[in-house]
């Protein structure tokens, strides 16, 4: 006779989409559920730091945009301290800056785009100086588990050669899919990025 099971089976998986607009990002999708909605805006008209537009697409196998697909990102600040509890760093705590955003991409385009400021060098824990970056988690549908990966400024590159974590990347062809290129337009920076999720060119991701 069949003996009950003394725990549980595991459930079927499933990918992140495409209700992560309707959950994460409600306005996107024409819903307004959230008395506080977290935004692709990370600054106050008072946040200290260079303010930069960073602007990008992620690409499936084919090349193509993906139209629905969310990002998720988070910095320090332009004094090098993150807007967390755990950062001890000597950096000041910028009170007008939340160092978090979250954006999805746009239905026609695929473009994804955030509005913040230029992040200064970080101290890890291990006593050793980071070049400037922007931890980016990326979720769409197809995709099971959220990628985590970052974006370098093309021009710190002086700081990029020195990075303890650009360093562990081989080949060092790879780099270059970290790396987001400083253009000027209106006055104003805008770092581009384009993160390729296979093929020749596939960004490097991390296991975090």
């Amino acid at each position: 006779m069949p003996q009950p099971l003394n725990y549980l089976k595991e459930t079927a998986s499933q990918t992140a989409g495409p209700y992560v607009h309707i959950g994460l990002i409600p306005a996107m999708a024409g819903f307004d559920i959230f008395e506080k909605n977290f935004s692709n805006v990370l600054v106050t008209p008072n946040t200290k730091g260079e303010r930069i537009t960073l602007e990008g697409k992620v690409l499936d196998g084919s090349g193509s945009p993906l139209r629905d697909v969310l990002l998720e990102i988070w910095q320090a600040n332009a004094a090098g301290r993150y807007n967390h509890p755990a950062d001890r760093s000597a950096g000041a705590l910028e009170q007008e800056f939340r160092g978090w955003g979250r954006g999805g991409s746009d239905f026609d385009t695929g473009l994804v785009t955030f509005e913040t400021i230029k992040p200064g060098a970080i101290i890890d824990k291990a006593g050793r100086k980071c070049a400037p970056h922007i931890n980016v988690w990326i979720v769409a549908r197809g995709i099971n588990i959220g990628l985590n990966t970052r974006l370098y400024f093309s021009d710190e590159e002086a700081a990029n050669a020195a990075d303890p974590v650009l360093n562990l990347v081989e080949p060092p062809v790879r780099r270059k899919t970290l790396i987001a290129t400083r253009s000027e337009r209106g006055g104003k920076a805008v770092y581009s990025f384009t993160i390729n999720l296979q093929g020749a060119e596939e960004t490097v991701f991390f296991d975090v």
